[in-house]
């Protein structure tokens, strides 16, 4: 992961010049005019599950630099909420001759729990101040706009209740965010508390907290914690794992497991999709990297167990043999700087002849992807029976741009008769009433008060003013 201005200052400095990663985040504008000079050769953009795989086979790190909040003196480390991925890292590094170096808050005679082992690290270093840590997955309800509003409303119309989507993971932006917070309001007003959204592999999204109070959600298993968020999480033990020291304990490595293999439904977005349904995160001027989509976003070959939601999205697809997963692409037909989202040909393809891959990276798949909403509407692409119809479906919901101008109503029409795209308007929605006041939390401050309190955002948080139009 690609956190900090100073992880690609290696590079700069040349002291490294190839980078095999899975997320890059605040640097991926910086590291698209790294790559685009040649500063930097990227190996791969992976998934997280991919890297830790190539940690422990070919791609062994000689030496590990982790962080943890506390050591013992016998160099046990004591991760906090954030353990993460660094078991998995320190044991790759370890188990192959590697030095392991920890840099901790402080030294203590006795820890909480131990995680990671004191005789996989070679080297503690107690730090004059704490690592840091930055809120990566909280979203401000004041910047949620009412078009998110109604895609939300779509997507649990379209995809939640049909399926009864009961074991699920959310991506990361203010599409699922609106989702989270209008669980407690439409989705209850539908009927459909008890039957979706009750089990969850996600980080502690802070907007989930008015649908855990309503008691919507009976569990969530995190990849790492979220900075504000800690008190909250230990005193819903009956939601979180939270151990016997009263603190979450988070595996990045067994939630991408847990998201890929036990999950019906992963609803994320991206910043460009194509004809085919191929999306990506990796355009012109900026390389973000994919994090755990690809794994999340994937139809699991291995899946031997069923569900009602699985076994219905196969039998939609016309499989015979198994289900399906159901893998949803919230989008707006726009980007914020205006850039359409429907692309007859993503910008990976240039890139990847630019930066030498074999391959474009593409973040999902087109085959793997069941839905995609829109503002405009839905596409369910489980109903679609060729690669044609695909593309039609596609151009249906991608509303004022170039690639859905292309395609007569006529064609859309059709679609939307045989339930293949679904608008606003044949799901029952007023678009009228999509507005903010379906959120649950309408602020940071609101977060705060459904938590009693034990929710404390970070300081950026609570020194924004945010004016909503």
């Amino acid at each position: 992961m690609l956190a900090l201005p100073d992880h690609l200052a290696v590079f700069e400095r040349g002291i490294a010049n190839r980078l095999d990663f899975a997320f890059a985040g605040p640097q991926s504008r910086k590291l698209a005019e790294l790559v685009a000079n040649g500063t930097v050769k990227v190996g791969a953009i992976h998934t997280y599950l991919e890297l830790y795989a190539r940690m422990l086979v070919d791609l062994t790190p000689r030496v590990a630099l982790i962080v943890a909040d506390k050591a013992d003196r016998d160099g046990n480390l004591y991760a906090g909420p954030n353990t993460e991925d660094t078991p998995t890292i320190t044991e790759a590094a370890a188990f192959r001759g590697g030095i392991v170096v920890a840099q901790v808050n402080e030294i203590v005679d006795r820890l909480p729990r131990v995680d990671v082992p004191g005789d996989w690290v070679d080297v503690v270093v107690p730090s004059p101040k704490p690592y840091l840590i930055d809120p990566l997955f909280t979203r401000d309800p004041a910047k949620i706009r009412n078009e998110n509003v109604l895609m939300a409303m779509m997507a649990i119309a379209a995809v939640y209740e049909p399926y009864q989507v009961q074991l699920l993971n959310h991506g990361i932006g203010y599409a699922t965010a609106a989702i989270e917070l209008i669980l407690p309001t439409y989705a209850a007003q539908r009927g459909l508390k008890g039957k979706i959204a009750r089990h969850f592999v996600l980080n502690p999204h802070p907007t989930l907290i008015p649908a855990i109070e309503a008691g919507f959600v009976d569990s969530v298993y995190c990849f790492g914690s979220e900075l504000g968020m800690e008190r909250y999480v230990s005193n819903r033990a009956d939601i979180f794992p939270v151990g016997a020291d009263g603190h979450l304990r988070s595996n990045r490595a067994l939630a991408q497991v847990a998201g890929q293999y036990a999950c019906d439904l992963f609803i994320g977005g991206t910043l460009q999709i194509d004809a085919q349904g191929n999306s990506s995160t990796a355009t012109k001027g900026r390389i973000t990297g994919f994090g755990g989509a690809p794994n999340m976003g994937a139809d699991p070959r291995g899946r031997r167990h069923d569900s009602p939601t699985w076994l219905r999205a196969g039998q939609e697809a016309g499989e015979t043999l198994r289900g399906r997963k159901l893998v949803v692409q919230m989008v707006q037909t726009h980007q914020p700087n205006g850039a359409p989202s429907f692309l007859e040909r993503l910008d990976a393809f240039d890139l990847a002849a630019s930066a030498g891959f074999a391959l474009p990276p593409v973040m999902i798949y087109g085959d793997d992807v069941t839905h995609v909403v829109t503002e405009r509407g839905v596409a369910n692409l489980l109903r679609c029976r060729s690669p044609q119809e695909r593309e039609a479906a596609l151009r249906a919901v991608a509303g004022d741009t170039e690639f859905g101008r292309r395609q007569p109503s006529e064609t859309s029409d059709s679609l939307r008769r045989r339930g293949i795209v679904m608008f606003p308007s044949d799901l029952g929605i007023d678009v009228n009433t999509a507005m903010r006041h379906w959120l649950a939390a309408q602020s940071i401050d609101d977060l705060v008060t459904a938590s009693g309190g034990l929710y404390v955002p970070p300081a950026k948080f609570r020194r924004a003013v945010v004016t909503h139009t």
